[in-house]
């Protein structure tokens, strides 16, 4: 009888917890699946209530990359930092939001941070500068086409 009782409150348990944890923000079933095994419930209990809750539409990982990727993208964030970061939360697909992008509306984005961050002063004859922004664009996740029109925006050009 103690057995099932426990049981039961630990279903209650994770239950409330990843409710709670839903209301707060969008997560990806990996990271409820992680936050809840921190909680020291067991794996068989949480499979189930991340199902449930998948059924009843509150856990949905297609819905997290989207609000995560246009979140990330509004930050002045690259496609390969966002893929990155939505691996590693254990979404393997390309949001929406990202496959409409086109290679120019990143080049414009990566345009538009340097700007923001240094301005589009000419850089052919400043290798560190140029060496240090192309840096900062990398770390944002841009491509390094992307990177290098950035680098050769000049203010006249906008």
């Amino acid at each position: 009888m103690a057995k099932r009782e426990n049981q039961d409150d630990q279903e209650y348990k994770a239950r409330a917890s990843a409710l709670r944890l839903l209301a707060r923000r969008e997560h990806s079933r990996l990271e409820l699946s992680l936050k809840l095994r921190q909680r020291k419930i067991d794996s068989d209990i949480i499979d189930a209530v991340l199902d449930d809750y998948e059924d009843e539409g509150w856990l949905d990982d297609n819905r997290f990359a989207d609000v995560y990727a246009r979140q990330r993208m509004d930050l002045g964030y690259g496609p390969l930092r966002i893929h990155g970061e939505l691996q590693q939360r254990g979404v393997h697909h390309t949001p929406e939001c990202v496959a409409e992008m086109t290679e120019e509306d990143w080049c414009r984005q990566a345009v538009a941070l340097r700007e923001k961050r240094f301005g589009l002063s000419d850089l052919d004859n400043d290798w560190d500068e140029k060496v240090r922004q192309a840096r900062f664009l990398n770390r944002r996740g841009f491509s390094a086409a992307q990177v290098e029109r950035a680098l050769e925006a000049r203010s006249e050009d906008c």
